[in-house]
């Protein structure tokens, strides 16, 4: 097997090897090389010890010198080589007593995860597949190098690791392996938020993402995100939703992957209507992927309120009245908890709050939509109500999708017509409303947002001279 390494990397593998030392590309890049897919970083490893590396490179960084790891920079670009190495006890469900190095390539990989994570690779002498990388990756299997058990005592997050793996390859879980999970499950608890958001963020926005049922199932979630399984168990009991609260939401997660081309293929995708499917293309055009991260949390966290609001009538049906809100501090919290930015946490919690507004069908009630919500919030808001109505009663979506559809044709001639919505589109600023004689201060920012009023109701008012005789004639009738 030939793999096709990039030039900085044959660069450092080759320096280390004319130096007597050897050399391999390592891990996550040589699976996804095989797999066709482009790696994010390329890792090495070395019998080189760390001082040798150092020596051999003129710009090196010490990134995990004590674990012998030393990043080389080439061309503006790290790369993290290692020495072949042993751990030793470990004592914390994550990290090795003490690391001792080696020579031994194979003691090396044996320390590794997962068999499509211990394979490596140069030039010389091909692929070093030790465990059967291979043989798993063409079954589709995750499985952990070794015994399982040991792999997850000896770092609890590669059982989350392994979920992550399986939703974005679209590999099953070995069943040793699995079985090694639900009995250590709580050690995950031993774990930084901050390693379970990365894995959780990866899982969300795989084309599996359905795979977070098994977290699930195992025991994981009910460590770092106890609220799902709250929601796993509360059944809606309303004929307009077929799922629990979190089968409802987990749901909403793969409809947005698949709005954004990734899917596993294992739900109904024909029951989106073609015109939903041309909208969300549409919508998305122009979207990061850190907008796709908080739409795809959105989805999983814009109902994490139903269960402690449930209601149910007297004829057994479920009601879930002030759920948005609900749904909004539960979605702060979690999220806070997981140690996210404050950006995505101010999206998803407006986009919490707003998930279900029902939009009116005239332009009017449009414009005071975007400029109560906040014309950054559109189109994200459009492709929840999306998500959130095809992971419903499919006999019941018809009307509420052909609702929104009205909703973001109505968006469209908004845009098209450039309607004044803020206070920052209006044809005069505080300096003219203070030209007539308003000193600095609260009155102003009032008389502005009067004039938006009057602006949203009648839009050919956003006229500058018009705009000052109204401000000058509220101004001398108090």
């Amino acid at each position: 097997m030939i793999i096709q390494l990039p030039e900085d990397v044959k660069y450092i593998i080759n320096t280390l090897q004319e130096a007597g030392y050897q050399a391999y590309a390592v891990g996550g890049c040589v699976r996804d090389t095989i797999l066709g897919r482009e790696p994010q970083d390329w890792d090495i490893t070395t019998s080189a010890c760390p001082d040798e590396i150092k020596a051999l490179f003129r710009h090196t960084i010490d990134t995990g010198i004590q674990h012998g790891t030393v990043t080389v920079m080439r061309s503006h670009v790290g790369y993290e080589v290692t020495t072949y190495r042993i751990d030793g006890e470990y004592e914390d469900n994550r990290h090795p007593k003490s690391v001792s190095f080696t020579d031994n390539l194979k003691l090396d990989l044996e320390r590794r995860d997962f068999t499509i994570n211990a394979m490596a690779y140069n030039e010389d002498r091909g692929l070093i597949d030790e465990f059967d990388g291979i043989g798993d990756m063409e079954r589709k299997v995750i499985r952990c190098v070794g015994d399982a058990g040991e792999r997850f005592d000896e770092d609890a997050l590669r059982m989350l690791r392994a979920v992550r793996f399986s939703g974005q390859l679209g590999f099953s879980i070995e069943k040793q392996t699995r079985q090694a999970i639900p009995v250590r499950a709580g050690n995950l608890k031993d774990i930084s938020a901050e390693r379970i958001r990365v894995e959780l963020t990866k899982l969300l926005t795989a084309k599996d993402a359905g795979m977070l049922r098994e977290a699930y199932a195992t025991g994981m979630t009910a460590v770092f995100l106890p609220e799902l399984d709250q929601m796993m168990e509360t059944d809606q009991k309303n004929p307009h939703h077929i799922y629990t609260v979190g089968e409802h939401s987990i749901h909403g997660v793969e409809v947005m992957n698949f709005f954004f081309g990734r899917t596993s293929g294992k739900w109904d995708t024909g029951i989106v209507p073609i015109y939903v499917l041309e909208t969300a293309k549409e919508l998305i055009e122009g979207l990061t992927e850190k907008q796709h991260v908080i739409l795809c949390l959105t989805m999983l966290l814009h109902d994490a309120g139903k269960p402690e609001t449930m209601t149910i009538d007297e004829k057994g049906i479920g009601h879930f009245y002030g759920h948005p809100q609900q749904s909004e501090k539960a979605a702060v919290r979690i999220l806070r908890r997981l140690t996210f930015d404050n950006e995505t946490i101010r999206m998803v919690k407006r986009l919490v709050y707003w998930h279900d507004y029902a939009f009116s069908d005239s332009l009017k009630a449009m414009r005071r939509a975007v400029s109560k919500m906040g014309r950054d919030l559109f189109p994200l808001l459009f492709l929840v109500q999306f998500c959130d109505i095809l992971s419903q009663n499919p006999e019941l979506f018809r009307a509420k999708l052909e609702r929104v559809q009205k909703a973001v044709d109505l968006w469209r001639e908004i845009l098209h017509a450039g309607y004044a919505l803020e206070l920052r589109d209006l044809e005069v600023t505080g300096k003219d409303i203070m030209a007539l004689g308003i000193k600095p201060g609260p009155q102003i920012g009032e008389l502005l947002q009067r004039l938006l009023e009057e602006v949203l109701e009648f839009p050919e008012k956003n006229r500058r001279e018009i705009l000052l005789k109204m401000a000058s004639e509220w101004i001398e009738n108090g």
